[in-house]
């Protein structure tokens, strides 16, 4: 991993994981309104999957190449309407989970720095929105949860 690499969380719907992993991984896409935050991200990057509604991390992938606009229909949205994740990268699987095996964060929360910025009664607001940022020590932790699964 390079040495400036950031780890991003991407919260989804398990939907949208589908749609992904029927890509392959091989692509990912931030909302409209996400553009700066993507803007900073680079190749080499990993993005961490939080799935909405199960509460479960589902893989990792890495950023292979420069952001790009594309709007065409990828993910599920609006029958009619524009892909809703117009900002895109290249994307290399790294750890990619089968349904049954997805790594539920009520198991790891106690173990990630960026939840303790939240109440304890109130974790899963960590995970609110669409894109964060984690720690080195937050990424490692999940990724060893999600090998270990």
């Amino acid at each position: 991993m390079p040495e400036a690499a950031t780890t991003w969380v991407l919260t989804g719907s398990p939907e949208n994981f589908a749609a992904t992993r029927a890509h392959g991984f091989r692509l990912i896409g931030m909302k409209e309104r996400r553009r700066n935050q993507a803007l900073q991200m680079e190749p080499g990057d990993r993005i961490v999957f939080y799935l909405t509604k199960v509460g479960r991390f589902g893989g990792s992938v890495r950023i292979a190449g420069e952001m790009f606009e594309d709007r065409t229909p990828v993910w599920p949205g609006k029958p009619g309407a524009p892909d809703p994740y117009p900002w895109r990268f290249p994307t290399e699987p790294e750890v990619v989970l089968d349904e049954d095996a997805w790594v539920d964060a009520a198991v790891v929360k106690d173990d990630l720095e960026h939840i303790r910025k939240w109440p304890p009664e109130h974790w899963k607001l960590a995970f609110q929105g669409q894109l964060r940022t984690v720690s080195d020590a937050d990424a490692e932790r999940l990724l060893q949860a999600m090998r270990g699964a």
